[in-house]
């Protein structure tokens, strides 16, 4: 449980910008293999998302992780993407 105090004076809200580098990091993750597993599906989606959300240095990591990934594979990140949208 919180025991400290919050000061409401210096808080700074949330910028719009919070949820395309939260997006963005999340395509970092995947396409290093942080968890152990690259996955360019993941990756390509995540970044695909960062981009749609304004992140523009997103749009450059997502296509150069295309150009490793197959029609498939790409399709599958966009269906993905899109799904994501729809929920969120």
């Amino acid at each position: 449980m919180f025991h400290g105090t919050l000061d409401l004076d210096a808080a700074v809200p949330v910028t719009e910008s919070a949820i395309q580098d939260v997006l963005f990091e999340r395509g970092l993750y995947w396409a290093s293999g942080r968890s152990g597993v690259v996955n360019l599906v993941a990756a390509h989606k995540w970044f695909n998302l960062a981009a749609l959300k304004g992140r523009a240095d997103a749009i450059a990591l997502r296509r150069e992780i295309a150009a490793q990934m197959s029609e498939s594979e790409i399709a599958a990140a966009l269906s993905e993407a899109r799904a994501w949208m729809t929920t969120h």
